[in-house]
């Protein structure tokens, strides 16, 4: 209990449902932050039953309790904490055999539990009859049948959630233990293990995770025996050789058994489609992915119209409302203040986050066809190039169109260092905004020649990522750790529409809250420091920061005009020629270019006054440089480091200057000042 309050506990394997589930008992009445210590997202919310309030604990999707990674540790320790009153344990009804791996993982765990089967329509539409009164006898725990999007039929929930409260039912795990004892060294290990070494196991679970070589359960258990009992205990354990093999094939052996007489299978076996063999395909296959992920690119512009609307309508208020407060008597410093800063940001967000918004409906919808399951099986094993997996691809390929949709796809990546690592690649492909600024200034200014300057753009967005790929990885994603997917592919089914509707809007909201906190900061900081009373840019402190330091810029080519626009294009791409404009043509003002006020170009003054070799430096240190603040918003909220969200951006920062040295020195091979 939590302040007198039942707790309910969702635990389920990823793509089980549970996310689904939970929006649909908290409603809005959740909220997003951190577990203590860890960076991984921790999902709280609160629903009334029979007039009491129950608080609802939404575990991080694992595959198994295992100690592999944060998110395994994080789940089994609550549980164990004792925290929960009861565990919900959610299987796919679909595909038993290979989402009771958790229900058989969790066997031996003294937690009231009981078992969800969700996706019931989909395993209906599949032609299987499922025997919940028979599964639950064997398990003696409350079993039903659930299709979680359908929140009006959630009575077998409920009347489940009732009886594991006040019966406290707990999973039979006597048949699973038997398995066991034929493993060498189990019933050994089980005898030197007390029942109660540690809250919440049993010994008989603690024993097979020993087996396993679990290290995390092992390092609690050897401080708790005597000297003898260690004796005992490590003569046992250098016995044991591929312990996870052995204790597997019991659980699945457990599974069957349990399947046996429960689930009646009537239909025939499920047809390998036309769009199947052409997606699976290995020469057209990733080309067919690659047209998919485009026209869900441009699909998710219609949705995100009304954002853009919303946004325009935000922008047009700044006029007015200047002119009102102005008239008032407010001191121009707070007029800008609150109309280029704060308006001006919320404007910029809610057009942004529309372009999140139609990625993240769109390829949701994808998700629950069951097209996107694919695509990640056709490119699994080429992102496992970069330590990776299939479902690294999408944020990837989304980046073309918004870095920001790009990191907010990441959320689809189980694993934490294989999230951060994606996201990380992910920023190295030049976004929408840049390939609208980039052939234009390459045709302007080197005419035929921009044809070679976009190939060697896209040369090196490739050796980008390898790059980036091979530093992160590293320390991101240990050789030991990484790992393809493990899946089989889903079947076809129709999408819930509302629900998914529901979940996109709740995460775009949490979105633009969580941006919301990093954007305004940032962008009153440049407005500060692009600010002057009487227009002129040599009035700022920014110029007074970019002529000092321009003895060092000058090095990669950037002067200090230059410079200003190159860390303009880390708040928006669009603004940095904008930026240029204004310093150069004064066709506005710097932090109006940056945010969209005024974004006019005088192509032909940065023609006259501007180096070919510098130009070339200014257009790879922009294209590779930070994508954009709001990019650097949705990677802190889906990464929740701050740290690694700095190191991220500090490292391309770093190596965008690096590009900019290098083209601007190639650049004055081929046209000597």
């Amino acid at each position: 209990m939590i302040n007198g309050k039942k707790v309910l506990a969702l635990l389920g394997q990823p793509n089980s449902g549970k996310s689904t589930l939970f929006n649909s008992l908290t409603g809005l009445k959740q909220h997003v932050g951190n577990w203590p210590g860890k960076t991984v997202e921790k999902k709280e919310g609160s629903f009334i039953r029979n007039g009491e309030e129950i608080i609802v604990a939404d575990l991080p999707g694992s595959y198994s309790l295992s100690a592999n990674s944060d998110e395994e540790m994080i789940t089994r320790d609550y549980i164990a904490s004792g925290k929960a009153d009861a565990v919900c344990i959610l299987a796919d009804s679909s595909q038993l055999e290979r989402s009771l791996f958790m229900l058989a993982d969790y066997a031996g765990i003294q937690v009231p539990c009981f078992l969800v089967l969700n996706l019931a329509d989909v395993a209906k539409d599949q032609g299987k009859e499922i025997n919940i009164k028979a599964l639950a006898e064997k398990l003696s725990i409350p079993v039903c049948l659930l299709s979680a999007p359908d929140s009006k039929n959630y009575e077998s929930f409920y009347k489940c959630l009732d009886e594991a409260f006040d019966k406290k039912t707990l999973l039979d795990s006597a048949a699973l233990e038997k398995a066991y004892e034929a493993i060498e060294g189990y019933s050994e290990l089980k005898s030197i293990i007390p029942d109660d070494a540690i809250k919440g196991y049993s010994s008989a679970w603690l024993s097979a995770k020993v087996i396993e070589g679990d290290k995390a359960a092992c390092e609690k258990i050897i401080p708790l025996l005597n000297p003898e009992s260690k004796r005992k205990y490590e003569a046992v354990v250098a016995k044991i050789q591929k312990g996870s093999v052995l204790t597997g094939q019991c659980k699945f052996a457990w599974i069957d058994d349990l399947l046996s007489g429960v689930v009646n299978k009537v239909q025939k076996k499920a047809e390998f489609t036309k769009f199947d063999k052409a997606i699976t395909h290995k020469v057209w296959g990733k080309p067919l992915v690659i047209l998919i992920v485009i026209g869900g690119l441009l699909a998710s512009f219609i949705p995100a119209l009304p954002f853009m609307g919303i946004g325009m309508g935000i922008s047009a208020l700044i006029a007015p409302l200047q002119e009102a407060l102005l008239g008032a008597g407010a001191h121009p410093i707070v007029t800008g203040i609150i109309c280029n800063v704060v308006i001006q940001s919320v404007a910029y967000i809610v057009q942004m986050l529309g372009f999140v918004f139609g990625v993240t409906f769109v390829f949701g919808l994808l998700e629950e066809v069951g097209i996107m399951a694919r695509v990640s099986y056709v490119f699994d094993n080429t992102m496992a190039r970069f330590g990776l997996q299939g479902k690294s691809v999408m944020p990837c390929l989304v980046s073309f169109g918004c870095t920001m949709g790009g990191a907010a796809g990441a959320r689809v990546i189980d694993n934490w260092g294989q999230k951060v690592l994606t996201i990380a690649i992910a920023w190295a492909v030049p976004c929408g905004a840049a390939w609208s600024i980039i052939p234009m200034l390459a045709s302007n200014f080197f005419g035929a020649g921009a044809v070679i300057i976009i190939v060697a753009i896209l040369l090196i967005m490739i050796l980008h990522m390898f790059v980036t790929a091979n530093i992160f990885g590293r320390i991101l994603v240990k050789k030991e750790d990484r790992y393809g997917m493990i899946m089989e592919l889903p079947p076809y089914h129709k999408p819930k529409v509302g629900a998914l509707l529901r979940y996109v809007l709740g995460r775009t909201k949490d979105t633009f809250l969580r941006v919301m906190k990093v954007i305004i900061p940032i962008c009153l900081i440049f407005w500060l420091l692009s600010y002057t009373a009487t227009g002129l840019p040599e009035n700022t402190i920014l110029y007074k920061i970019g002529s000092f330091i321009e003895p060092v810029t000058k090095v990669f080519g950037l002067n200090w005009k230059l410079f200003t626009a190159f860390i303009a294009s880390s708040v928006g791409k669009e603004g940095a020629v904008g930026v240029l404009s204004a310093l150069y043509a004064n066709t506005g003002t710097i932090y109006g270019a940056v945010v969209g006020t005024n974004a006019a170009n005088d192509i032909q003054t940065l023609l006259a006054v501007i180096p070919k070799a510098e130009a070339l430096a200014f257009m790879f240190a922009i294209t590779f440089n930070v994508p954009c603040i709001v990019a650097l918003a949705a990677t802190y909220q889906e990464t929740h480091s701050a740290k690694w969200t700095a190191i991220i951006s500090v490292y391309y920062t770093i190596f965008a200057l690096i590009l900019a040295f290098i083209a601007y020195h190639i650049g004055l091979l081929i046209w000597p000042v």
